[in-house]
């Protein structure tokens, strides 16, 4: 029996991991094709859940204020394309959820790891965020996000790239 060994977590000053994950709307989207743009990439667990609602939400809340930077906000969970459907629609959030079922993305970043809940280890996604320049490098991570004034540590991050 193998044991699974955490990735490493991508640093700031590297370069992006590049992918292509299907969106919510069934198109694909690449991230290198972002390029000039800042882009916020969010891992989450799943789709309607208490936490990872609060997170989508409180994104969508400051979307305008995100717009002001040029942000791109990429929401990214294991789930698949009709249960980001239906939470994108329940919601009214306003920007992509991708689809990332093998979590190969997540294992790039190195958001897909050990957990310990309650003293019982598991697999899954660490929930966190990559704030991406527009010259495609990593500006800013958050490792293990805790959900309330997460958004404003993010808005916070794109102000000071300039």
């Amino acid at each position: 029996m193998s044991t699974f060994v955490d990735p490493e977590w991508v640093e700031p000053g590297v370069k992006a991991p590049d992918f292509t994950l299907v969106s919510d709307s069934g198109e694909k989207v690449k991230l290198s094709s972002l390029r000039g743009k800042p882009v916020v990439l969010y891992f989450y667990p799943k789709d309607d859940t208490p936490g990872c609602t609060k997170q989508a939400c409180a994104f969508r809340d400051d979307s305008k204020k995100l717009a002001r930077h040029g942000a791109v906000v990429l929401g990214v969970s294991p789930d698949d394309v009709e249960r980001h459907q239906r939470f994108k629609a329940k919601y009214k959030l306003d920007f992509p959820l991708l689809c990332d079922t093998d979590h190969a993305v997540a294992t790039k970043y190195g958001a897909w790891r050990t957990k310990t809940l309650y003293g019982k280890k598991s697999v899954g996604i660490q929930r966190s965020t990559f704030v991406i320049g527009a010259d495609g490098a990593v500006a800013k991570t958050w490792k293990r996000v805790q959900v309330e004034g997460h958004a404003a540590q993010v808005l916070a991050a794109l102000g000071e790239l300039g």
